[in-house]
Formats: C-alpha cells, structure tokens, sequence
C-alpha cells in the first residue's frame, strides 16, 4: 500500500515500457503525453509448488482521448512494440494480438481504447539477505529446425492425415 492507503499498480515492466513506446512513437501522444492512460485491467499470478518465481498474466489497456490523427499512426507502432516484446501475440490461431473501441466525439476526434493480454515472468531467487525478483525478457522466438522458415508450422497435415502411417526420416 502506498501512503494513500491504495493499492499500487503492480509492478510490471511491460507497462512502462509500451507507454515510452507510446509517446515516443505517436506524434499526438508525444505533443500531449496527458492524454494517454496505459494500466491493467485485470490480472492474475501463476506459480508452480516448490517455486517463488510466478507469472504476471494481465489484460492492459490503452485509453487514448481526444484522439485526431489516423487510427494506423497508433496501430502500427503498437504492433511493432507486441512483435518485440510479446510476440506470442501474433501466433493466436485467431490472429488478433488486440481489440480496440472507439468512439467518435466530433468530426475529428475520438477516444480510443485498446485491450490487450500480456504476460510477465519473473525470476524470485533466495539471497543470503533476502529475496532476488528479476522481471526476465521475453523468450525469443526462433525456428526450431536450421533452415525451415520463419512461421512454418511444422505439424500442418498431421492430424488430419489419410491412413497412411507417418514416415520417420531421420539421416
């Protein structure tokens, strides 16, 4: 607790570093960084018995008001923040990493929401003197095989396979 007796806003990276992101990339943004809301909506922690280290899961929002530039000035900085810092986003099968509502205040303007669902791990490691929290970078994602490319899915035609059993090739 703060000394307001409320609860502060936990203590995820990822919040800070979109809303730099934010501002630095989104002309209107920067000219009124003021008008800009970034904060979590709802969250969640997963642990596993024996471990300290957990997982922040949580759904941020992004509250932009009095908007007046084009939608695409904020979508794609937004999407080029998510493809570094979670690009599991862009594996959902669905192939949406956000959703957004906006309401249209005048002929120039509106007010933008954008919800999206990230993930934080953090390391907690026991010290002599205390507790290690470490928030961890997110995994990178590289191919699986030397030479398949970027975005093969390696198990397309599997399931779903006449009855022909599978060929195991190995070299």
């Amino acid at each position: 607790m703060d000394l307001a007796g409320h609860l502060r806003e936990p203590e995820v990276k990822k919040l800070a570093d979109l809303r730099a992101h934010l501002i630095a990339s989104v002309a209107v943004i920067k000219a009124d960084p003021s008008k800009m809301e970034v904060f979590v909506d709802k969250g969640d922690v997963a642990v596993r018995a024996g471990s300290l280290s957990f997982e922040y899961g949580y759904t941020a929002s992004i509250w932009v008001q009095d908007f007046g530039a084009s939608i695409d000035t904020l979508v794609a900085p937004l999407l080029a923040w998510i493809a570094a810092n979670q690009p599991d986003l862009f594996e959902k099968g669905d192939r949406k990493p956000f959703t957004f509502e906006s309401e249209l205040l005048d002929a120039d303007t509106c007010d933008i929401t954008i919800t999206l669902a990230l993930t934080e791990l953090v390391r907690v490691e026991q010290q002599p003197r205390g507790l290690r929290v470490t928030h961890l970078p997110e995994p990178m994602m590289t191919d699986a095989f030397a030479g398949v490319p970027t975005g093969t899915k390696m198990w397309a035609g599997l399931i779903d396979a006449s009855d022909a059993p599978l060929e195991l090739v190995t070299a």
